[in-house]
């Protein structure tokens, strides 16, 4: 097996179960092929007169796309001031959130219709438990599919359907994953071979409003979500028992999005960006937000995308890899000021 951690998934068929059990999956729910794409067609849905209130701590190219369809605001921790007619995009940043701000913001603001994003933990407790009119999850950021997005109402609302048609680009990122696993596997594959073909195949992708395709329709039933979930955390728990700082806290049940680390500066950040990949650590930014383009507005979330960084670390990783995450952490040539989690920001 090639040393590589973290990028994209792979395809493994030993994440499927013998017999499909997906009462993971909440009821009433419909398939995209994109988050961003249920986002937008439920947007259409909606068809609200108000304001989109988005965290400014975001992924800015699906705001940008969410702009589109309504005027953009941006919030902190909570919203303030929000008026009737208004809908806000609430977030379980990083899988590590119970929910229990929004369970009391809900009822006290009815006038509002709340969507919550639970891309970081679609399985966790504050999904399962949530009383927001709508539910979203990019699927395929914690689950190895090549496409995915779910729409749901836990208050039980009509939910649209995706748009017609095959979603573009779905084909190609599952070509590079089952290329990607022969690479893995030591096969003659040109990695170039795959990664061509997920980068084409992510940006046919983006944003598609269509239905997911077909191979992710067939297998998440068959997809052991729960052993993944699993996996995941006990991986997760171990890293950062092994990093020179407190460990991160999350509610039980939860499944934590991999680890976030703090540097001082963007410097050091993006030079330990570098000492990750060259020893073949491939660690993603969530997310950078640059000042000079389409930003929040907000100084603080901006300064944060400018010094934070993920580590890898899911259910692929074996002990010998979090092992190896951990000692290339601590070989690092520049001062890294790095603790779990996110710290608690200021409500603006």
């Amino acid at each position: 097996m090639r040393p590589e951690i973290g990028s994209e998934f792979h395809w493994d068929p030993a994440v499927l179960l013998n017999d499909a059990r997906d009462g993971l999956l909440p009821p009433g729910h419909a398939l995209f092929a994109t988050g961003c794409g249920a986002l937008t067609v439920l947007l259409r849905h909606l068809a609200r007169p108000g304001r989109l209130h988005v965290p400014s701590f975001f992924c800015m190219g699906v705001a940008q796309v969410l702009g589109a369809h309504m005027p953009l605001a941006w919030y902190r921790d909570l919203p303030s001031p929000v008026r009737p007619g208004d809908v806000v995009l609430a977030q379980n940043l990083f899988g590590r959130s119970d929910g229990a701000v929004w369970r009391e913001w809900i009822p006290a603001h009815p006038e509002v219709t709340v969507i919550e994003d639970h891309s970081h933990d679609p399985f966790g407790p504050w999904a399962a438990n949530s009383i927001a009119a709508y539910g979203v999850a990019s699927l395929r950021k914690t689950l190895p599919l090549p496409d995915g997005g779910m729409l749901w109402s836990p208050q039980g609302h009509d939910v649209p359907t995706p748009v017609a048609g095959p979603a573009p680009g779905s084909d190609l990122k599952l070509a590079a994953m089952v290329l990607k696993a022969a690479w893995l596997d030591g096969r003659p594959v040109a990695k170039a071979a795959f990664r061509d073909l997920q980068q084409q195949g992510e940006r046919a992708l983006l944003g598609s409003e269509s239905a997911p395709s077909a191979f992710t329709t067939a297998v998440l039933p068959v997809l052991d979500i729960a052993g993944l979930r699993a996996t995941a955390t006990r991986n997760v728990r171990a890293l950062e028992d092994l990093l020179p700082a407190p460990p991160g806290t999350f509610p039980p049940g939860a499944a934590p999005f991999r680890i976030q680390v703090l540097c001082p500066d963007e410097p050091t950040r993006d030079g330990l960006l570098r000492h990750l990949a060259a020893h073949g650590i491939y660690a993603p930014v969530h997310w950078r937000q640059p000042t000079n383009g389409f930003w929040s507005g907000d100084p603080e979330a901006a300064d944060l995308a400018t010094r934070i960084l993920t580590l890898p670390v899911d259910h692929r990783c074996t002990p010998g890899d979090i092992d190896r995450i951990a000692a290339v952490v601590a070989s690092a040539p520049m001062p890294v000021s790095a603790a779990p989690g996110v710290p608690a920001r200021r409500s603006r």
